[in-house]
């Protein structure tokens, strides 16, 4: 049997971090929403007890390293599953780009998996398996538009956003999350207006959405890459009606309503930089 399906890529409206827990982790408070930029898998069932993963993305491990990987082995362990799956990975969704395209991965195999191997798990129960594996796991397992507190796996259903164009770009740099945490000042850090954020996608107030967008990492990372801060100023200059960093980075993103305005912001950042997308929020 073969199975196909899409894991899209995140984007975070607001992220806040609130505290370091005793676990070691930050306590963070995010609304998050899926997008049209999206990863495929094919998960093909093999006789043989193994698990291989296969892609043509030279970014994409093949072993253990992957979230998919151990979102497999995770499910074969904690059911007992004998039966073996090969995921082919067509990695579309830029890769430690704070876009959280391996967990999307993860939370397709688990999604998928669980209808393969028939399991039979509810939602919840596969976005609690998926907090193991990593902390955007269970927003991705859910997917739509989401409210996401403790470190990342408590989530609330919102409804979506209005409607509108996402612009991303990413430079040629990956960021280590571990590494932008590492160097944030609790202290100084500018919190976003979480409620105001709900509120707004609440009443499909697009104003109220650009005006709330805020990233208590995004300081920390502009700082140690300039190139960053530069996609962002650009992405203003061409005419987006809000910009914002992605997650831990460095993926920028600017959200529009005029499709003129989208093919200049679109082009203009085409000229220096390699990674550029123009897709849908999805949303629900």
């Amino acid at each position: 049997m073969k199975l196909l399906i899409k894991a899209p890529a995140k984007i975070n409206l607001t992220l806040d971090v609130l505290g370091k827990r005793s676990d070691g982790y930050h306590e963070v408070e995010m609304v998050m929403t899926t997008i049209d930029l999206a990863d495929r898998l094919e998960l093909n069932e093999v006789k043989e007890d193994r698990i291989s993963i296969l892609s043509h993305s030279r970014y994409v491990p093949g072993d253990e390293r992957n979230l998919a990987y151990q979102a497999a082995k995770l499910l074969k362990e904690r059911y007992g599953i004998r039966q073996g799956v090969e995921i082919s990975i067509n990695k579309v969704i830029p890769v430690a780009a704070g876009l959280a395209g391996g967990s999307s991965d993860a939370a397709a195999a688990l999604k998928g998996l669980n209808e393969l191997w028939q399991i039979g798990l509810s939602v919840e129960e596969l976005a609690a398996l998926g907090s193991e594996i990593g902390s955007d796991v269970a927003f991705c397992v859910h997917g739509g538009t989401a409210l996401a507190r403790g470190r990342g796996e408590k989530i609330t259903k919102l409804s979506s956003p209005p409607s509108c164009w996402v612009v991303l770009a990413k430079p040629s740099i990956g960021v280590s999350t571990s590494e932008i945490y590492g160097n944030l000042d609790i202290s100084r850090i500018e919190h976003p207006d979480t409620e105001g954020m709900i509120r707004s996608i609440r009443e499909k107030d697009y104003e109220g959405v650009c005006q709330k967008m805020g990233n208590a990492l995004e300081s920390v990372t502009l700082s140690m890459y300039p190139e960053v801060l530069h996609i962002k100023n650009q992405m203003k200059r061409f005419g987006a009606d809000s910009v914002l960093m992605s997650g831990s980075g460095p993926t920028v993103f600017g959200l529009v309503r005029r499709d003129s305005r989208l093919n200049r912001i679109y082009n203009g950042l085409r000229g220096f930089c390699d990674q550029v997308f123009a897709v849908r929020m999805l949303g629900h």
